[in-house]
C-alpha cells in the first residue's frame, strides 16, 4: 500500500556539502517534519548514485518517509525505494510506472494543463509543478505562474505540489491555492539549522493553510 503525503516535500542538494554532513542535514530535515523527500544527483555515476541513495534510504526508513529517487528508475529499484520521479527528458511515467509496478510511488514534472493531465493518465501518483521563483539549485529553470498552477491543482485529482525558490517567506504567494504540499530544497538543505528550518516552513505553511 502506498504511503503518500506530499505536504512538506523535501529535494535534497548534495553540492558543497561532505557526504557526513549531507547525511546529517538529510536526518534533520526529516528529524523536522519532512513528509516525503526526494534525492536528486544529476553528476554521479550509476555506482555513486546508488551507493549514496541506500545511505540515505536507510535514513528515509528510521523515519518512516518514503524516498523517492530523481530521474532514476534503476537506482530506485537496486535500492528498493518507496518511488521515482520523471522529467519531460526523462523516460515516460507510463514506462516509469511499468518498471515500477503498481504500488511504488511515481511522480512526474508538469508546467501545463495538458501535461499534468497525460501524467495523471499515465498513472503518476503526484505533480511537481513550478518554478514558481528563480531557483539557485543547478537545473534547468522554466517560471510557471501561479494562475497555471492553480488551474493544474483543480484539474486533476492527485496532489499538485508548488516548486521553485519556495521559503517560509515567499510560500504567502500559493495561498488560496489548493496545492498538495510545497517542495523545496535551498530552504531546507541550505539552512543554517534544517531541523528548525522544516519546523518553520511546516508551521508557516499550516498558518496559511496550504497544507
Amino acid at each position: 500500500m502506498k504511503k503518500l503525503d506530499t505536504r512538506l516535500y523535501f529535494i535534497t542538494d548534495s553540492n558543497g556539502f561532505t557526504e557526513e554532513e549531507f547525511l546529517y542535514r538529510v536526518e534533520q530535515a526529516l528529524m523536522g517534519g519532512v513528509t516525503l523527500m526526494q534525492l536528486r544527483e544529476k553528476t554521479r555515476t550509476t555506482r555513486e548514485y546508488i551507493e549514496l541513495a541506500e545511505k540515505v534510504h536507510q535514513i528515509a526508513v528510521k523515519y518512516q518517509v518514503p524516498l523517492i529517487i530523481d530521474d532514476r528508475v534503476d537506482v530506485a529499484l537496486a535500492i528498493g525505494a518507496e518511488g521515482v520521479h520523471v522529467g519531460k527528458e526523462d523516460m515516460t511515467v507510463a514506462m516509469a510506472r511499468k518498471l515500477m509496478g503498481p504500488d511504488k510511488i511515481v511522480g512526474a514534472t508538469a508546467k501545463t494543463v495538458p501535461w499534468a493531465l497525460e501524467a495523471y493518465e499515465q498513472g503518476a501518483d503526484y505533480l511537481g509543478v513550478g518554478a514558481i521563483y528563480p531557483t539557485t539549485t543547478k537545473v534547468k529553470t522554466v517560471l510557471t505562474s501561479t494562475e497555471t498552477l492553480a488551474d493544474i491543482c483543480r484539474t486533476v485529482p492527485i496532489p499538485a505540489n508548488a516548486i521553485g525558490g519556495l521559503n517560509k517567506g515567499n510560500i504567502d504567494i500559493l495561498q488560496g491555492i489548493p496545492v498538495g504540499g510545497i517542495c523545496v530544497v535551498s530552504a531546507i538543505m541550505k539552512a543554517d539549522d534544517p531541523k528548525q528550518a522544516a519546523m518553520e516552513l511546516k508551521a508557516r505553511a499550516e498558518e496559511l493553510k496550504l497544507i
